[in-house]
């Protein structure tokens, strides 16, 4: 595949470099380096699965555990009152 890059100044300097050491040209060097990093790239991809542990909180009846964003509204609303009053 044909195409045009742009490099930043250090990265083409990394990669004049490599091509003087190991007397490659552009095209060699470049691919060889991206195919190390991708290589890179796909061992930090295997990560250890997360695991979720359950934990049964003990909610009082008459608590409805889908509407705790309300619950937590109304004791904050009770708590500013409680302060207003003071």
């Amino acid at each position: 595949m044909r195409t045009t890059l742009t490099l930043d100044p250090d990265v083409a300097m990394k990669l004049k470099k490599r091509m003087a050491e190991e007397k490659l040209t552009l095209k060699e060097t470049v691919n060889q380096t991206l195919r190390s990093g991708f290589k890179t790239v796909a061992k930090q991809k295997k990560r250890v699965p997360f695991k979720v542990i359950p934990h049964s909180f003990g909610f009082k009846p008459g608590i409805d555990q889908n509407k705790l964003g309300q619950l937590l509204d109304q004791l904050d609303a009770e708590e500013y009152v409680r302060k207003m009053n003071r």
